[in-house]
C-alpha cells in the first residue's frame, strides 16, 4: 500500500466557482483520490479556499461585511457546493487559518534567514483620503489602450492588456473613488527567486519527464525567461501579517504576505487544519505527509494558469527553506473549458456556476461528463448540445437503459432472486475476456491520469453489457430455452455489479445505487480483478435484488431549450 498526497488548486473566495473551475483542478483530484482509495492506497486529499488578496477585501466591502465575515460565509457557501458534487476531501481548509498564519511565517523566517529574502524600497501610489497604500487592484481607471473606463490598475478586464496603475488615464481608488492620489516610496519584502534558478531548473529536470507536456511547458517557459526577484508582501488590512519578531518596523505598517506567497503554502496548513480536527481518541500525523516524507508521491491537479505558481514559484520558495518539505511528484494542467468558446462570466452571466448546475441535474451527470470532455490536450467548449448528446447516449441510453431493463426483465421473469441457469458457456467466456481487456484499459488511464481515456474505457465495459445482451437476446431466450436466459440474466447482474464497482470514481451517486440492489451480505468490494472480470460470479444465484429508480433521465429538447434561456449560449453561438 502506497501513501499518495493530492491537492488540487485553491479555489479563490470570491464567488461560487463555474464548470471550469471544477473540471480544471477539484473535481479530476477528486476522482483520482477515488480511484487510489478503491486499489487500497493510503491517500490524503486535501483543499482549503484562496482567502487573501484584494478581490477579498473588495468583495467584502460590496457585501458590507468585513473581510473575515466575508470569507468565513462564502467558505461555507463553497463547502456547500462541493459537498453537493461530492467531492471526497479529507479535509476541506482555510488559507486564513491559524496554522496556515503559523508556517507561512516560519517559511518566511527560514527564507530569511539563508539569505533568500530583501527589503527593498519601491515607488507605489498612495491614497491620502484613505490613507493607505494601494495594491494595483485598488486603482481603477480608463484604458490607455481600449477606453475602458473600470480598467483596474494591474490589468484590463476588457483588452487584456497588463498594465501599472500609472498608465490608468484619471486613476481613482477603488475604495474611496478619491483621484487625490500620490506615488510615494514604502518598503516591501522581496523573495530573491533569480538565486533559486539553476536549484529549481534541476529540480525540474528530474522530476517533470512524465508530467504532461502541458505542465512542463510552462514550467520551462517561465525557467527560459529567467526568475525574477518578486515582492512577497502588500499593504492589505487581510492576510497573514509580516512577523514582528523578524520585521518589526514592516509589521508596524501592517505588511501582510502576498496572497501567492502563502496560498501555496496553505495545503500545508490545511493538512495541519486536518490534524488538528481530529476527533477524540483519533490522531492525526500531519507532518509526516509533508516533511521528511520520501515515501509519499505528491500529485497536483490543477489549470494552467496556475502552473506556473506550483512547478517555479512555490518550489523556489520549499527549495529556499532549506527543510526537507515535501516537493510534487506530478502536475496534472488541464487547459480552458470555455463556453461555446468564450469565457465563462458572472457580470454578464454567461456560462454554467457549479451552484445553479446542481439545481437542474444531479452531480453525476455533471461529474460524468466534465471527466469524458476533459480539457486534457487543448481547450475545449461547452455546449448545451454536446452535454445532451453525452447525457443521453452514454448515462440514459448505455448504462442506465442496461441496468433497469436487466433488472426489470428478470423480476417479471423469474421473480425478486437472481436466476440461475445454464452454467456459463462460450458467449460468456468471451465476454469475461472482453471486460478484463476494457477493465485493464481503464485502470491504465486512470494510473497515467488521463482522464478522457479512461471515461471513454468505462463507456466500452458499459457497451460490452449491451452488445452481450443484444447477442444473447434474452426476451427470445425465453420462449424457448428458460435456464439459458436466466444464465444471461445472471450474467448481466454481475455485470451491473462490476459497474457499481469500477464506475464509483466518476459517478458516485449512481454506482452506491447499482450496488444496493443486490442484497449482497459483506458485500466489501473495492475493485474487481482480472479474474473475477473474466469469471463474473460476484453475485450468486438466489441473491434477492431489486429495481431501482431510473439512474438517468433523458434531457428532452424542451429542457434544453430552458438551459439555453437560463444560461445563454446557443447552438450558433
Amino acid at each position: 500500500m502506497a501513501r499518495h498526497l493530492v491537492t488540487s488548486a485553491l479555489p479563490y473566495i470570491n464567488g461560487i466557482k463555474h464548470l471550469g473551475n471544477m473540471v480544471g483542478s477539484m473535481l479530476p483530484a477528486d476522482v483520482y483520490s477515488r480511484y487510489l482509495r478503491q486499489r487500497g492506497h493510503d491517500v490524503l486529499y486535501i483543499c482549503a479556499t484562496d482567502e487573501h488578496g484584494t478581490p477579498a477585501e473588495l468583495a467584502a466591502k460590496e457585501a458590507g461585511l468585513s473581510v473575515a465575515e466575508f470569507c468565513a460565509q462564502a467558505h461555507e457557501a463553497q463547502k456547500a457546493v462541493y459537498d453537493g458534487f461530492e467531492l471526497a476531501f479529507d479535509y476541506f481548509g482555510r488559507s486564513s487559518s491559524r496554522q496556515n498564519v503559523e508556517i507561512t511565517q516560519h517559511f518566511a523566517r527560514r527564507l530569511n534567514e539563508n539569505g533568500f529574502i530583501e527589503e527593498r524600497a519601491i515607488r507605489q501610489v498612495y491614497s491620502p483620503t484613505d490613507g493607505r497604500f494601494l495594491p494595483d487592484r485598488y486603482v481603477e481607471g480608463t484604458c490607455p489602450h481600449c477606453g475602458y473606463d473600470k480598467a483596474r490598475g494591474d490589468q484590463c478586464e476588457n483588452c487584456t492588456r497588463v498594465l501599472d496603475p500609472t498608465d490608468l488615464i484619471e486613476p481613482r481608488s477603488a475604495i474611496s473613488g478619491s483621484t487625490e492620489l500620490e506615488v510615494r516610496e514604502t518598503k516591501h519584502l522581496f523573495l530573491l527567486q533569480s538565486k533559486l534558478q539553476h536549484e529549481v531548473e534541476a529540480w525540474i529536470d528530474s522530476v517533470s519527464e512524465k508530467w504532461p507536456h502541458l505542465s512542463s511547458s510552462i514550467a520551462r517557459k517561465w525557467l527560459t525567461e529567467g526568475l525574477h526577484d518578486r515582492a512577497i508582501t502588500r499593504d492589505l488590512d487581510w492576510g497573514v501579517p509580516v512577523p514582528a519578531d523578524t520585521w518589526p518596523e514592516l509589521a508596524a505598517e501592517g505588511k501582510v504576505f502576498y496572497v501567492w506567497f502563502d496560498a501555496p503554502i496553505a495545503y500545508i496548513g490545511a493538512t495541519k487544519e486536518w490534524a488538528d480536527a481530529a476527533p477524540d481518541g483519533e490522531t492525526r500525523e500531519w507532518k509526516s505527509w509533508w516533511y521528511d516524507a520520501e515515501d509519499v508521491t505528491y500529485t497536483e491537479f490543477m489549470a494552467k494558469d496556475n502552473v506556473p505558481f506550483h512547478t517555479v514559484m512555490f518550489p523556489a520558495t520549499e527549495l529556499g527553506v532549506r527543510e526537507p518539505w515535501k516537493m510534487v511528484d506530478f502536475v496534472k494542467g488541464f487547459n480552458w473549458l470555455t463556453y461555446y468558446g468564450g469565457k465563462f462570466s458572472t457580470s454578464q452571466k454567461r456560462g454554467v456556476f457549479t451552484d445553479a448546475a446542481l439545481e437542474i441535474l444531479p452531480a453525476d451527470y455533471w461529474r460524468y461528463y466534465l471527466i469524458a470532455s476533459a480539457p486534457e490536450s487543448d481547450d475545449a467548449s461547452f455546449t448545451w448540445e454536446h452535454f445532451t448528446a453525452t447525457v443521453n447516449k452514454d448515462l440514459a441510453d448505455t448504462l442506465g437503459n442496461f441496468v433497469n431493463r436487466v433488472l426489470s426483465f428478470s423480476r417479471k421473469r423469474f421473480g425478486n432472486e437472481v436466476p440461475a441457469g445454464h452454467a456459463a458457456g462460450e458467449a460468456e467466456a468471451k465476454l469475461g475476456e472482453e471486460i478484463a481487456r476494457l477493465l485493464a484499459e481503464h485502470e491504465e488511464h486512470m494510473e497515467a491520469l488521463q482522464f478522457r481515456k479512461a471515461a471513454a474505457a468505462l463507456r466500452a465495459l458499459w457497451s460490452a453489457g449491451n452488445s452481450y445482451l443484444e447477442e444473447k437476446a434474452p426476451w427470445l431466450e425465453i420462449k424457448t430455452d428458460p435456464e439459458a436466459a436466466a444464465l444471461t440474466l445472471r450474467t448481466a447482474m454481475n455485470l451491473i455489479h462490476l459497474y457499481s464497482v469500477v464506475s464509483e470514481p466518476l459517478i458516485p451517486a449512481s454506482a452506491a445505487a447499482m450496488r444496493r440492489a443486490f442484497a449482497l451480505e459483506g458485500d466489501t468490494a473495492t475493485w474487481v480483478t482480472a479474474e473475477q472480470a473474466r469469471t463474473l460470479d460476484a453475485v450468486a444465484a438466489g441473491t434477492p435484488f431489486t429495481v431501482p429508480p431510473v439512474l438517468f433521465a433523458k434531457i428532452t429538447e424542451e429542457d434544453l431549450d430552458s438551459y439555453r434561456e437560463r444560461f445563454g449560449g446557443a447552438p450558433d453561438a
